[in-house]
């Protein structure tokens, strides 16, 4: 009887179900099979040419000065990014759940209005406007300062795609916030200023308990997307200068694409795959029963 009631249920996710073993699993299966072997340009031409050299792919990849680079790269743009970005969406959170805004429409669709638009075209425009006599070293000509080589400087070049994915992705996380803070109870508000509880302290202990489930969801995935940025660099940097750009997904892009070392690149795809599975087990403890 219980098989019987379950299997409309699997015929009916049978289709979902196929187009995942078929166009995710089977992919990932097969390039972990391939990150096994030594498959490049020569086993394109006769898969003859192939071999398994089993875990030898990744021993060479952590013995590879670029890759440890394009890691600390990486490590660089989402620890100091994400953070950055969750404090930017929350901001604009709070700033649009108070009552006494208006057009909170306006603002809202204007705020997550550079989520929706075209990364490489956003990257471009960001390209012009960060290189040499563009808006930013006007503005920095204005207050009387001198002009910074923003992408050709290894020093800001990272600091300046940082500053761009912050603007371009923070509109999406500002909506689950404020949704977040929308059902924070108002009565909790109203006892803590009862206590004499100033703005801070209301913050600390009403505001951010009442979201921790919705800010540890952004955190995570926040940082989980900021641990795969590709297209930034690839647009505005292609890498450089002197490789302070080359990130994880540049690398293996690079070493997949441009030299054919496929197996190395699948192997480059799997190691940032368990430092991700990694950072999803990293989960804090939060106080419960305070919202």
């Amino acid at each position: 009887m219980r098989t019987r009631r379950l299997s409309p249920g699997f015929l009916f996710a049978a289709p979902a179900l196929f187009v995942l073993t078929v166009f995710f699993f089977g992919p990932v299966c097969a390039a972990f099979v391939m990150s096994l072997t030594d498959f490049d340009i020569y086993a394109l031409a006769s898969l003859h040419n192939l071999r398994f050299v089993g875990f030898a792919n990744y021993l060479d990849l952590l013995q590879t000065p670029l890759f440890w680079r394009a890691f600390a790269n990486t490590c660089y743009f989402a620890f100091v990014g994400a953070p950055l970005s969750i404090a930017v969406s929350l901001i604009a959170a709070m700033a649009l759940n108070v009552p006494a805004v208006r057009l909170k429409s306006l603002h809202r669709t204007a705020l997550f209005a550079p989520y929706v638009a075209s990364l490489v075209a956003a990257a471009v425009v960001w390209r012009y406007l960060l290189g040499s006599g563009g808006a930013f070293d006007e503005i920095l000509h204005a207050i009387g300062l001198p002009a910074v080589d923003w992408l050709g400087d290894p020093r800001w070049s990272m600091p300046a795609i940082i500053l761009f994915a912050v603007w371009k992705n923070f509109g999406y996380n500002m909506l689950i916030l404020l949704a977040a803070l929308q059902n924070v109870p108002q009565d909790l508000y109203d006892a803590a200023r009862v206590d004499g509880a100033g703005p801070w302290m209301r913050f600390h202990h009403v505001t951010v308990p009442g979201i921790a489930p919705s800010l540890w969801l952004v955190a995570l995935l926040t940082t989980a997307g900021y641990f795969q940025i590709f297209a930034e660099p690839y647009v505005m940097t292609q890498g450089g200068p002197a490789q302070s750009t080359v990130t994880l997904l540049y690398f293996m892009y690079q070493d997949g694409f441009k030299w054919w070392n496929l197996g190395h690149a699948s192997a480059t795809a799997f190691i940032l795959f368990a430092v991700l599975v990694g950072l999803s087990l990293l989960r804090p403890r939060t106080r419960e029963g305070v919202a």
